[in-house]
């Protein structure tokens, strides 16, 4: 399953494994949701956020408002 994701391995196992069991393996995918969101899956939480935030940034993108 984490081969499919395009996630760091920081982010670690759990959100990695929970992001993907919801559908969400691609950065991409993260626009269309705010951090409020992502924070509802079990699993993801506060470091999740700031590590996903990071990436996305520098990949020119962000969560959703």
């Amino acid at each position: 399953m984490d081969d499919e994701s395009e996630f760091p391995m920081s982010l670690g196992k759990v959100a990695r494994r929970e992001l993907a069991a919801n559908g969400i393996t691609r950065f991409d995918q993260l626009t269309s949701l705010s951090a409020s969101d992502l924070l509802q899956i079990h699993g993801v939480g506060p470091k999740a956020i700031r590590i996903l935030g990071e990436e996305l940034e520098a990949r020119g993108l962000g969560f959703a408002a």
